[in-house]
């Protein structure tokens, strides 16, 4: 008997969810950071066995929007509960349940889907604490299981993949055993290089970055592969740190991108980066959608 299914992975902003993904697919899809709003757009990672596939959703961390770009990550959150097989919902290692946490488990109070519980960052606990936590959102009654993980340490991550066997329905092989995501090639070139600019930016300008690619094109010779790429920002001001002094900047976010690039698609890589202005386009309906967000 074949098992299939779809598993939406949940959970406030820079709970983990996408390092435990790249670790569950072994490849580096979802772009990682310590600042809100990493992930944008619902990426579909693709696991496959020999008598199953899992196919999870990573999306946007849920949080109060603060504009038309995060009340569409919100919306788009929101609307894969009640679509998919199973929820994983992501907490980390906090005694304390906070604020967004609390909003989240209000949410899926109404959701009629099997909820699993991870709790990430475990490493950091004791024994005892781990236990304490465990009752504590056993006492919900919403969990079909609780896990305590560690995606950086690799930590129960098979029991996990088990679980979601045991709990996925009788179904098809949706995807080829290649295929581990369902994103074409130029979104993950620019969500990498979007990743690096998050990575070595100041807290105010990441957010109001969009990363376009505009060519993806292979040398005659096969050797190199030339990409050619926007960043956009929302203000001159942002503009002149993305570059940095002599263009220091963009050299570091594109020296870096370029690397992780090249492992991509096993080959070298020539990155051509400019910076442009698109002022506001957060607060902008038909900017929100014309970098497709929609």
């Amino acid at each position: 008997m074949y098992k299939s299914g779809f598993v939406s992975v949940i959970g406030r902003p820079n709970v983990g969810k996408s390092t435990l993904l790249n670790k569950v697919i072994g490849e580096k899809i979802s772009i990682i950071s310590d600042k809100p709003q990493t992930t944008r757009n619902k990426i579909q990672l693709v696991y496959t066995a020999d008598d199953f596939q899992i196919v999870f959703l990573d999306t946007p961390g849920i949080q109060m929007p603060k504009n038309i770009l995060g009340e569409y990550m919100l919306k788009l959150s929101r609307s894969t509960l009640e679509e998919v097989d199973i929820i994983t919902f992501m907490v980390d290692e906090s005694m304390k349940i906070g604020k967004l946490d609390d909003y989240i488990l209000g949410q899926l109070k109404d959701i009629s889907t099997p909820i699993v519980l991870l709790i990430n960052k475990s490493d950091k606990l004791s024994d005892e604490e781990i236990e304490t936590l465990i009752e504590k959102y056993k006492d919900m009654d919403l969990f079909e299981k609780i896990i305590p993980i560690s995606a950086l340490e690799d930590t129960n991550i098979d029991e996990y993949i088990s679980t979601m066997k045991d709990m996925l329905p009788e179904g098809p092989q949706y995807f080829p055993d290649d295929m581990i995501t369902d994103q074409p090639e130029r979104f993950i070139i620019a969500e990498i290089i979007r990743e690096k600019a998050l990575l070595n930016l100041d807290e105010e300008v990441p957010h109001g970055i969009y990363v376009g690619v505009d060519a993806v094109k292979t040398r005659d010779d096969k050797d190199i592969i030339d990409v050619f790429a926007n960043i956009y920002c929302e203000k001159e001001s942002h503009k002149g740190i993305i570059i940095g002094k002599k263009g220091q900047m963009l050299k570091s976010i594109g020296q870096s991108a370029r690397e992780d690039i090249e492992k991509l698609m096993g080959s070298k890589i020539n990155l051509q980066l400019w910076v442009k202005v698109e002022k506001n386009w957060r607060d902008k309906d038909n900017k929100v959608k014309y970098f497709g967000y929609k």
